[in-house]
């Protein structure tokens, strides 16, 4: 049987730390809270828990994150992360109340890698590789810029490539048909740690329902595995989720991100 306390006990002791965010520019404790700045603007706020903070005392903290992001005018954005099972009273309606939004919630999955490392079959003509030049990379982007609905932007890719120079271990994998790519992901061995994250995953919806993102994720996790992580985590969709949960994979928890835009 499947021990769902024990993942998300891993989860919360492994993988809430600075492995989270290993591509930071600068981390600045304050309190409880890790307040991150990645390049191109972006703060986010995350924590292994708020050290049992009453709302009274969240209501400081949120207003002392924004006067630190504030104070910076190369922050354009801030995201705050929150998840399902913390304790964290008055959280929602303070940040709402200090201008962020909430985002779509997402499930929280973790589970053993070797659980989805299976052979899946590919749709004739389907082929997966893992991509490593610039033109590839920014191609895959663009493919998730257009599935999710964002705004076309050069700042994914060129973030996605800084990390591909610094060679922390991230992986990008696509799947192509027809000459173009139709489903895409990336794979985040978390170092000191037992896990890989996976990312990013989006598919072309003509091309949905054919086993092509299972496939896709079962490379990466016989990648994981090569690297030596037994655990994978990933923020799922409600797209995703079932199809991680069909390989094994268990909800432990939710995570909701709440943005604020200068």
């Amino acid at each position: 049987m499947i021990d769902s306390a024990h993942l998300l006990a891993a989860y919360d002791e492994q993988l809430r730390t600075d492995a989270e965010t290993p591509s930071a520019i600068s981390v600045t404790r304050h309190g409880p809270l890790r307040l991150v700045t990645f390049a191109g603007g972006r703060g986010f706020v995350t924590y292994r828990d708020l050290d049992g903070a009453d709302a009274g005392t969240i209501r400081r903290l949120v207003a002392e994150v924004l006067a630190h992001y504030r104070a910076d005018p190369e922050i354009n954005r801030v995201e705050w992360k929150t998840r399902g099972h913390d304790h964290a009273p008055g959280l929602h309606e303070t940040l709402l109340d200090n201008g962020f939004t909430a985002d779509d919630t997402e499930s929280i999955m973790v589970g053993e890698a070797r659980l989805l490392a299976v052979d899946v079959p590919l749709p004739e003509g389907v082929t997966l590789r893992r991509v490593t030049e610039e033109p590839d990379v920014r191609a895959m982007v663009a493919m998730q810029d257009e599935v999710f609905g964002t705004p076309a932007s050069d700042d994914m890719a060129n973030a996605m490539l800084r990390r591909l120079a610094l060679g922390d271990g991230m992986e990008m994998w696509v799947a192509e048909a027809e000459g173009q790519i139709v489903s895409a992901g990336r794979l985040e061995p978390v170092s000191g740690t037992n896990f890989a994250g996976i990312w990013g995953g989006a598919t072309r919806e003509q091309w949905r329902g054919r086993g092509i993102y299972r496939a896709l994720t079962a490379a990466r996790a016989r990648s994981a595995l090569h690297n030596g992580k037994t655990l994978i985590n990933s923020d799922s969709t409600e797209y995703s989720r079932p199809i991680l949960e069909r390989s094994g994979l268990v909800k432990v928890s939710t995570t909701t991100p709440y943005m604020w835009k200068r």
